[in-house]
């Protein structure tokens, strides 16, 4: 299958076509929240950007930037090439949903910043970064948070299972 025509970025765009493999780490000062409903799980004014070619960038906040009461550990695990094994998270307060984040308890060596660092998926609770609402990436395994300073296409998307 062909490479997929990139948008081209207005200023102040990034294309994630531009993006990197194997990804980089990109620490911004950003202020990200996550929240499900009223109730605020995370409340950052820096994160960790993981920035994948074809992929929204996947905001990884501090632990010690949640409120870890409304979490508990969650079943199973996955393995990503680049990272390592990671670990999941259940919301548990408000309301109950399995693996609404996940981490890397142990991440490989070039992603060693990525210790102590929790990523969600923005399809199963409300995500702000700078106050802008995030759209989730398209396809249900997909963790990248789509805002108007980025542009695709995005994988995941309808006919991006090639790339």
């Amino acid at each position: 299958m062909r490479r997929p025509t990139p948008v081209v970025p207005a200023e102040g765009q990034e294309s994630v076509w531009d993006y990197p493999r194997p990804p980089a780490l990109d620490v911004v000062e950003r202020h990200v929240i996550v929240a499900s409903g009223d109730v605020v799980l995370a409340d950052a004014r820096r994160a960790i950007r993981v920035l994948e070619t074809s992929h929204p960038p996947t905001f990884y906040v501090h632990r010690d930037d949640l409120r870890l009461e409304h979490f508990a550990a969650g079943a199973g695990s996955s393995f990503c090439e680049w990272k390592g094994t990671a670990a999941y998270l259940d919301l548990i307060d408000p309301r109950r949903v399995p693996s609404v984040a996940w981490w890397y308890p142990e991440p490989s060596a070039p992603f060693a910043a990525l210790r102590d660092h929790v990523a969600f998926y923005p399809q199963l609770v409300d995500c702000t970064v700078d106050g802008e609402p995030v759209q989730p990436q398209p396809g249900r395994f997909y963790g990248g948070w789509v805002t108007s300073d980025v542009v695709g296409p995005f994988k995941g998307e309808p006919g991006s299972n090639g790339w």
